[in-house]
């Protein structure tokens, strides 16, 4: 989720930079840098934390080079999400080649950085960080003959996983040379100057006329013109697109919501913070900055989870993959009620409170009171420097990017993935599932990115037609047994968010216990009906709903045909392991209940009585 920018023209190029990362910054915000070629060198300023250490650190304070006093008119800068490597100066962006003549910013994950960097090193290179994103720059200088073009051209085709780049040389000043595998790249157009960017806000302010760069392709910006090319060189004719965004519209990436723009976000936030952990293609790689140590994770008796709201629904989701994979007890308990219980823990018990701002009042409690009474806390957040950041032994980051919505939805998909990552490494460091399993999980965990791409792109059409049979409605009842309960609770959390629905959400099982009653021939019933080894008994419990009347559908798994047989309608989700299944059936609930919401005319970025993080009791 970093932010990258990008500037070839005739004008000062400083202040055109740090206007587009300030546009950019909801990206990353843990250090930013810019380079900037000036005369017969590349200046280059860096700084840990926000946009104002960056500029305090141009302007000449602490230490810091006056850009300024240096005109430039081409240049690349970066705002960072970390992903591999610490927080630190040497590991922000743009990074830079030995001989500091290539520099790059890079959005996205190097997965063959190892092999590339150890056989860089071998031939003289020199590192000077601890990220994936550094090959690159080695990598093209390698290739560099005069000509920027072949040398990213080059260096593209050795590099592995999904990214996008820009690069600039000091042998070829007036060309940034871009590239975007999966990950966005835009190219603003202007008369005598060219902007390239991760999002169109970068250069709104400058120019309206862009053009998009597809995946697997290269950019080349010069003063007078640019040019798009495939990765054996070939030409690409494009044309060049005039937007009516204003700058909300603009923030949004063009889409009418920030809820809208953040659930298409999903399968890039889950790229980032599942593919540098899986790097190594047979297990699961936690030993990052702020993590807990292995030895404390191996002793571990017993695991308490404790979280708040749709934090609470990812932490059920990772007691079903620990207890199963790592057959450690679990216990999950709401933050709230937790810190009031006088609960019994202690010495040799881990406690992971789940808080997607970090900040949840509550849960920081909960955190607190674990930790006097001698257990080890872990935190998995999405924002770096936050208090459970603070208060914990251990984080693991979601690094999911700023979500602005109230209804959570990417961070909700990255807390699962996070959870999930962590049931299989204790399962790895335990020694309790068979090496096959194991590489077997990471490479379905590899493939979810791709999923929830193909998966939102496929259920759109079905989702609205659904959401226009029943936008009217005035209660749906959610249904889901194993891990399909925690998805159905947060499908129904999303509804009561955001369209003021009254819902209720059950184990299936439970519903013959009080929920049946509610039924009747006007009840729609929303069935997690995903592939699992409880499916049967769903299939019963549809069987029931319809009994009585009520209008079941159900989420499915492609490919499995019966359970239309069950159902009025159904949405089929890709197919994967069964217990990695919740991140993608979660998705057309999310889908669902905004097209209710935005039916009932409401604003679902700001539900009434909500806040985006809750800092009270």
């Amino acid at each position: 989720m970093c932010g990258i920018v990008g500037y070839v023209g005739r004008r000062p190029v400083q202040e055109l930079l740090l206007q587009g990362l300030r546009k950019l910054e909801y990206r990353g915000y843990d250090s930013a840098g810019i380079s900037v070629i000036a005369g017969d060198e590349i200046d280059s300023v860096r700084a840990v934390g926000n946009l104002d250490a960056l500029e305090q650190a141009i302007d000449g304070g602490d230490g810091g080079v006056a850009l300024a006093t240096r005109p430039a008119t081409t240049g690349i800068g970066h705002t960072r999400w970390a992903t591999h490597g610490r927080v630190s100066e040497a590991n922000a962006h743009p990074h830079f080649d030995t001989a500091d003549r290539i520099h790059v910013v890079v959005n996205g994950i190097v997965e063959n950085y190892m092999a590339l960097k150890e056989r860089l090193a071998a031939n003289g290179a020199v590192f000077t960080s601890e990220t994936d994103a550094e090959v690159i720059a080695h990598v093209v200088a390698t290739h560099f003959a005069g000509d920027l073009v072949e040398a990213v051209r080059a260096a593209y085709a050795e590099l592995e996983g999904h990214f996008a780049f820009v690069a600039m040389s000091l042998d070829d000043p007036e060309t940034l040379v871009g590239v975007r595998k999966e990950c966005p790249l835009i190219v603003g157009r202007g008369d005598g100057e060219q902007f390239v960017a991760s999002a169109v806000p970068a250069f709104l302010a400058h120019t309206r006329h862009v053009q998009v760069v597809e995946n697997d392709e290269l950019v080349v910006l010069r003063r007078g013109g640019v040019d798009l090319l495939r990765p054996d060189g070939t030409p690409i004719e494009r044309d060049v697109v005039e937007i009516d965004w204003d700058e909300e519209t603009a923030e949004k990436g063009g889409y009418e919501t920030f809820m809208l723009k953040e659930m298409y976000e999903q399968a890039d936030a889950l790229a980032d913070t599942i593919f540098d952990r899986v790097a190594r293609g047979d297990g699961v790689d936690l030993d990052e900055e702020g993590a807990l140590d292995e030895a404390i994770l191996s002793r571990a008796r017993r695991i308490v989870i404790v979280a708040c709201g749709t934090s609470y629904h990812a932490g059920l989701i990772g007691r079903y993959a620990i207890e199963t994979w790592a057959r450690l007890p679990v216990e999950i308990d709401i933050a709230s009620e937790y810190r009031y219980r006088d609960p019994v823990v202690g010495p040799g018990d881990l406690v992971i409170g789940i808080t997607q701002s970090g900040e949840t009042a509550d849960t920081l409690a909960a955190m607190r009171l674990a930790r006097e009474r001698g257990a080890t806390v872990l935190a998995v957040t999405n924002v770096m420097g936050s208090q459970a950041t603070r208060d914990a032994d251990g984080v693991l980051f979601t690094r999911a990017g700023l979500e602005i919505g109230v209804a959570a939805t990417k961070t909700f998909t990255c807390q699962v993935a996070v959870m999930q990552l962590l049931a299989l490494r204790l399962a790895e460091l335990r020694g309790c599932l068979p090496a096959e399993r194991i590489a077997e999980l990471v490479a379905g965990i590899r493939r979810l990115p791709s999923a929830v791409a193909e998966a939102l792109e496929r259920l759109g059409p079905a989702v609205d037609t659904l959401a226009e049979r029943w936008w009217q409605g005035d209660f749906f009842l959610y249904l889901g047994r194993h891990v399909g309960l925690p998805v159905a609770l947060e499908g129904a959390l999303k509804l009561k968010e955001i369209s003021y629905i009254s819902t209720d959400a059950y184990a299936a099982g439970e519903m013959k216990h009080g929920p049946i009653a509610l039924l009747d021939e006007m009840t729609p019933v929303i069935c997690v009906a995903t592939d699992s080894p409880v499916l049967d008994k769903v299939v019963s419990n549809m069987q029931e709903v319809r009994a009585r009347g009520a209008h079941v559908i159900a989420i499915t798994t492609e490919g499995n045909d019966q359970i239309a047989h069950h159902a009025e309608a159904i949405l089929p989700v890709p197919r994967t392991d069964w217990m990695l299944q919740p991140i993608l059936a979660v998705l057309p609930l999310q889908l669902l209940a905004y097209g209710i919401a935005r039916r009932r005319g409401l604003n679902v970025d700001q539900p009434r009585n909500l806040a985006k993080t809750v800092t009270v009791e």
